[in-house]
């Protein structure tokens, strides 16, 4: 199952950590037990999207967090995080990330 999270746009200079919540998706006791966030270009150029993925998705019960850095302005990523649960379930979630301006 994928499901989508409303994300917030964020300026190229920023780093910031974005949350992947599954705790609508899984059952009574069951966590996230591994997960990875890959990156896309959904709109716009970057020949290197995955650049703006820094370090690995850290888990905490239902949640991954993920840092996300720098990025290319006007461009829009689907950023991914495809999580593992205790129960062996693959669940899925996808955002989209839209770079802009730094406001003054």
């Amino acid at each position: 199952m994928t499901s989508r999270i409303v994300l917030e746009p964020k300026n190229a200079a920023e780093t910031v950590s974005i949350v992947f919540d599954f705790a609508s998706q899984l059952t009574g006791s069951e966590t996230v037990s591994s997960a990875t966030v890959t990156a896309v270009v959904y709109s716009g150029s970057d020949s290197s999207p995955s650049s703006v993925i820094s370090g690995s998705a850290a888990v905490s019960g239902t949640k991954v967090t993920q840092k996300v850095t720098a990025g290319t302005l006007g461009v829009t990523y689907v950023l991914t995080c495809a999580a593992v649960t205790s129960t062996s379930q693959t669940l899925t979630m996808i955002g989209y990330l839209v770079i802009i301006p730094a406001t003054q």
